[in-house]
């Protein structure tokens, strides 16, 4: 018995001693738009994260776990992502890679910090995901991508100062995104210098724009800045080719996808949009993309955003030593660098990145590359 005591005490010892392991996966729900119109974007989610997932496990996974993933679909409507979100707190998953559209994400974070799943979106803007969030002392909720109201310093102080004394119309589709980073876009511009001689919201999923397009000829409006999607942005191009109504378009990062091309056609050519500086570009990407691309797929849009987040809850865990959300979600608050495909990122108290930079990306022949400003 003396010598069992002993060697209890001894293999104690060693796991004591020993790197904490997971007996269970590591499940990740990403949710986004998997179908419906943008289901583009919810293809670079799911794209991103597999790639992400593959890579990591491939390594030895996570502290000897490996990561699992869940799909989810939420089309991008509010209700839904409350079903969903619902749904996977239901099920027991702590690790959310999603949602997409701010109108999505903004009513499932609640959902989310209820139940202290962490969520990590690689793709919502709108401020109030982390700010009501901040307010409301939930810890659990973050972004790892860029805010409105810093797309909106970067680009309105440009336009105020590219298109001075032209007619600028600013639309919006009335989500929280659009509209948010219309807002922003509109502070900034006007702060500038720059006043718009229209400011309205549009009904996003219309087939017929061409009341809005004699509108804007009538305003004689030489730039439109539309915070929306593709398919609207798309359409209303074309149908002012038809009426041989031309002004400069000026989006925000909704149309970083073959799609608008494949909407707009040749009355694309020449669209201006914002987008973080480009990933696909960054060093770290490298290796990442290049097996993206081997499978058949260009890592365009938000493809490398959710690459990220996997990266970012794999690191979170490995620095807390534990998957318990709250704990992941402090640890990825601690200041330090996060090596991710994006760069190193890192997370401020509410869950922001910091030092977001952004490039003017130009649509030319069914591509788009970043521009000089």
């Amino acid at each position: 018995m003396k010598k069992l005591g002993i060697l209890s005490a001894a293999v104690f010892g060693l796991m004591m001693s020993a790197p904490v392991a997971f007996a269970d996966d590591i499940t990740i729900s990403v949710v986004g738009p998997m179908t419906g119109q943008l289901a583009t974007i919810g293809d670079q989610f799911k794209q991103g994260a597999q790639a992400a997932a593959d890579a990591i496990n491939a390594a030895g996974g996570v502290n000897g776990s490996k990561i699992k993933l869940d799909i989810e679909d939420d089309q991008c409507d509010p209700k839904q992502a409350v079903s969903v979100a619902n749904r996977i707190v239901a099920n027991g998953v702590k690790f959310v890679d999603g949602h997409a559209c701010s109108g999505s994400s903004i009513p499932a974070s609640a959902v989310y910090a209820e139940a202290g799943t962490l969520m990590m979106s690689p793709a919502s803007s709108n401020p109030v995901l982390t700010d009501a969030a901040a307010k409301a002392g939930w810890p659990t909720i973050m972004r790892l991508y860029t805010r409105d109201d810093a797309q909106g310093a970067f680009i309105g102080p440009w336009i105020a100062k590219k298109y001075a004394g032209k007619n600028v119309v600013i639309l919006h589709d009335k989500s929280a995104y659009g509209q948010g980073v219309a807002d922003a876009v509109k502070a900034t511009m006007n702060a500038g210098g720059l006043k718009d001689v229209d400011y309205e919201g549009i009904n996003a999923g219309e087939k017929d724009y061409s009341a809005l397009v004699t509108k804007l000829k009538g305003l004689k409006a030489d730039v439109v800045y539309f915070g929306g999607y593709h398919p609207e942005a798309g359409l209303i191009l074309r149908q002012a080719a038809e009426q041989n109504v031309k002004f400069q378009l000026i989006m925000p990062d909704s149309i970083a996808s073959p799609e608008f091309w494949q909407v707009a056609g040749p009355a694309g050519e020449g669209t201006l949009f914002v987008f973080p500086s480009d990933p696909q570009a960054k060093p770290e990407a490298k290796d990442a993309v290049a097996k993206i691309k081997a499978g058949g797929f260009t890592p365009e849009g938000f493809t490398l955003f959710s690459y990220a987040v996997i990266q970012a809850v794999a690191e979170g865990v490995k620095r807390a030593g534990t998957d318990d959300p709250a704990k992941v979600a402090e640890a990825l608050k601690d200041g330090k660098p996060i090596s991710t495909v994006v760069g190193d990122v890192v997370f401020d108290e509410k869950g922001d990145l910091k030092n977001a930079s952004y490039d003017i990306n130009q649509w030319h022949d069914g591509k788009y590359a970043p521009i000089k400003p």
